[in-house]
């Protein structure tokens, strides 16, 4: 998988928290993953379609750090995953392949994206729209993980 391609995504997800949540996450080593089973409690999916790829992106997070998220950003909300942190969710993992889109523009990558599908619960699955392998980078924090996830066809 093309690190050039999967850099911007990564960049882009840590200036969200940065600058949204006001939250610092760490990236630590990307590995193939093995099944769809999601590590975290809520994920946005979006898929994304160009001349030069076709793929998806899903960002996972733990309950403590989606619910963290939520009052950084709002400076309140729930003590439990309801519709408010799932429509957070969503529209982070929209935010993030946005920006990343932009970067990728500049070096000549187009896309267009998909609207987000946010999945919760225990040991939901993700099933990404590509036929490559799936890399899973975990990111920590104080608050606690969240993990990105990318497929794009070979």
């Amino acid at each position: 998988m093309n690190v050039d391609f999967i850099n911007p995504f990564l960049s882009s997800m840590l200036n969200v928290m940065s600058t949204m949540a006001h939250m610092k996450l760490t990236p630590e080593k990307p590995r193939l993953k093995k099944n769809e089973i999601a590590k975290g409690d809520v994920s946005g999916l979006i898929g994304m379609v160009g001349q030069q790829t076709k793929g998806s992106l899903s960002i996972t997070f733990e309950t403590k750090l989606a619910l963290a998220t939520m009052k950084k950003m709002v400076g309140e909300g729930p003590d439990v995953i309801n519709d408010e942190i799932t429509d957070l969710v969503g529209e982070i993992t929209n935010m993030v392949t946005g920006g990343a889109k932009r970067m990728l523009s500049e070096k000549g990558i187009e896309f267009d994206m998909a609207t987000p599908i946010v999945v919760s619960g225990i040991d939901h699955t993700i099933h990404h729209k590509a036929d490559g392998p799936v890399i899973i980078m975990p990111l920590t924090s104080e608050y606690g993980n969240a993990y990105i996830e990318f497929s794009f066809n070979k």
